[in-house]
């Protein structure tokens, strides 16, 4: 294993702080938050971004190295241990409140840093084994429809008012969560619904991938009850739901007030770097596989993650992912911030 592959194991320390949390009582219960919302964007003000591409023979030695993608194998195995550990772990009589809300945020941290990042990046797989896999992961948020809406949807649609994904200018996060969460689904059963009937199968049957996801994510949540009961299920239920507000998160700075261009026939342009914000961060960079390089993503979606580049004219967030998402939580903020960088580069372009 290279040098270049070991650091996208640091991932994993979000892991170990979550497993810390699930283990012990008191304040380090939220240990995970700690480290993510506050240390790492303290990090990321103080580290310098780095743009540096790799070369044409590194990047192929990069694209035949396997251990790139055993890393994300890993990920699923994990994070279904840690699902099963907090699901015993909330069952601890002595703890306190404060404490099981901080397993709660500890493993939702976990559903949208480990499961759906990581369900992201194996879904624009073409490999069936791979594309199980980023559905497992989802499945722990209870968001399996994203497989469906972000290929087929989302990445058709992004940075115009089709896309219920794409942020737009000045909308508050708090209202996007909203407007996507529920239009995306809606979305998603629109996209199945038409893939059965090109198929020729009815809509509402087993040939449905939304009605098989529904099914499996019913299951799941019905085998947590049966065994360990309604408490246990509803907190499983909130640690799903903030991964889902992570994702959608990371989805509304991605594409914040940036719109592709309507010609005059009727069609967008295609999407571009421009239509993406980026950060060249390292730290947030390799703790989400490369996610913050989301221009080169849209512009060759089956691109993996080790050989995403950076590009020049993309617009860049002020800092990384993770500090990012923490200033969007005050829109007056993120208003004052945001929207003189979309000047900026509306004027460039």
């Amino acid at each position: 294993m290279s040098i270049r592959v070991f650091k996208y194991l640091s991932p994993i320390s979000i892991f170990l702080t979550a497993w810390v949390a699930l283990t012990f009582h008191g304040w380090v219960t939220w240990l995970p938050m700690i480290y993510v919302w506050l240390l790492i964007p303290l990090l990321e003000l103080m580290v310098h971004p780095n743009n540096k591409n790799m070369e044409a023979a590194e990047e192929e030695i990069s694209k035949r190295n396997k251990w790139y993608d055993y890393l994300l194998y890993i990920i699923v195995p994990l994070q279904y241990a840690a699902l099963i550990y907090f699901i015993f772990s909330m069952q601890e009589a002595e703890l306190l409140g404060w404490e099981r809300a901080g397993r709660i945020g500890s493993m939702g941290l976990l559903c949208g840093t480990f499961g759906i990042n990581v369900a992201h990046e194996l879904g624009h797989r073409v490999n069936r084994f791979e594309q199980f896999l980023a559905k497992a992961l989802l499945a722990t948020s209870l968001y399996m429809h994203f497989f469906i809406e972000h290929n087929k949807g989302h990445h058709k649609n992004v940075a115009t008012h089709e896309d219920p994904s794409s942020a737009r200018l000045n909308e508050p996060v708090y209202l996007f969560y909203c407007r996507t969460i529920f239009f995306s689904y809606v979305s998603a059963w629109k996209i199945a619904n038409e893939d059965c009937r090109k198929k020729g199968y009815p809509a509402f049957s087993l040939g449905n991938e939304m009605i098989e996801v529904h099914l499996w994510q019913l299951l799941l949540i019905l085998t947590i009850l049966i065994l360990f009961g309604g408490f246990v299920t509803c907190c499983f239920l909130a640690a799903a739901f903030i991964g889902i507000i992570l994702l959608e998160t990371v989805n509304y700075i991605e594409h914040y007030g940036l719109v592709r261009k309507l010609s005059t026939s009727g069609s967008y342009e295609r999407t571009m770097p421009i239509h993406s914000w980026n950060s060249s961060h390292p730290i947030g960079r390799v703790m989400l596989f490369e996610l913050s390089r989301h221009s080169d993503h849209h512009y060759l979606a089956s691109k993996k993650y080790q050989l995403l580049k950076h590009h020049s004219d993309a617009p860049q967030l002020p800092t990384g992912y993770p500090g990012s998402m923490v200033l969007s939580l005050v829109p007056p903020i993120w208003f004052y911030v945001m929207n003189k960088r979309i000047k900026y580069y509306e004027r460039d372009n």
